[in-house]
């Protein structure tokens, strides 16, 4: 019989019990059909499973040895597919010999934004992601300009993403059960192939802006300007510069980023 992997709270592992809401998530992926898979995190192999009945090429990877030892032993089939490795350290442009894939799994929750980042990353090999995060991170992601949870996370992934709330998860059906609620999401690439705007300077605008949220626009990006050398004068004195960062949509961030180049 085989020893089940203890849960290491270091690596936020959370694993889930529940075969139906395991096999719930793993069908998430065939909204993205034909693509190959990678699954991140996972454990013990209770996605795993059901990804590996799904007719297309699976991956996976995990960085927990004991994880590693298990899945090899419970899945050998999975053996030359388990990714021994860091998923925010790897190249996930040579995951699948520089084809596109979708990204999966029942994410660390210690992670999770992270996730989200190294995909937008490589967002031009993931068309399609999917998986479980904590709430609240879910909530972020799909929120809506005006709301409290709008954010950083909200403006990057939806430049590229459409973002889908699927289904809530109880903690009683983990082990460790988390403190908090748990939430699955799909996100999709939508139709964006360029923002109009120098995409890294995009970024630092929308980080810098929200470093204080509760600010007016003007008041944050002053350091930024000095930083990139603007002399900001006649800029902030437009209405806009008088918002809040979570008021504004993903094409006034835009605007802002152009106007901000202009003036470089």
């Amino acid at each position: 019989m085989l020893h089940k992997v203890k849960p290491k709270k270091f690596l936020g592992q959370h694993f889930l019990t529940d075969l139906s809401i395991a096999k719930r998530i793993a069908d998430t992926v065939d909204a993205c059909p034909d693509l190959p898979v990678l699954e991140v995190g996972p454990g013990m192999g209770v996605m795993t499973q059901f990804l590996m009945q799904k007719p297309r090429p699976l991956k996976v990877v995990e960085i927990d040895f004991e994880s590693v030892s298990y899945l090899r032993r419970q899945y050998p089939q999975l053996e030359e597919n388990i990714i021994e490795d860091d998923f925010l350290t790897m190249h996930l442009d040579r995951t699948f010999s520089g084809e596109s894939f979708v990204l999966t799994g029942n994410y660390p929750y210690n992670i999770s934004s992270q996730i989200f980042f190294k995909m937008l990353d490589f967002k031009s090999f993931i068309p399609c992601c999917t998986g479980m995060i904590q709430k609240e991170v879910a909530e972020r992601l799909a929120a809506q300009p005006g709301s409290k949870t709008y954010g950083i996370l909200s403006i990057l992934v939806q430049a590229w993403y459409d973002v889908e709330y699927l289904f809530t998860v109880e903690p009683g059906v983990f082990n460790p059960p988390p403190k908090v609620r748990s939430a699955v999401v799909r996100l999709t690439r939508n139709q964006t192939t360029n923002l109009g705007c120098d995409e890294r300077l995009f970024r630092r605008v929308v980080k810098t802006t929200f470093n204080q949220r509760r600010k007016t626009l003007r008041n944050n990006l002053r350091p930024l300007l000095a930083d990139l050398g603007i002399d900001g004068t006649t800029l902030l004195q437009d209405k806009l510069f008088d918002l809040r960062p979570e008021q504004l949509s993903i094409p006034q961030f835009v605007t802002l980023t152009q106007q901000l180049e202009a003036l470089i």
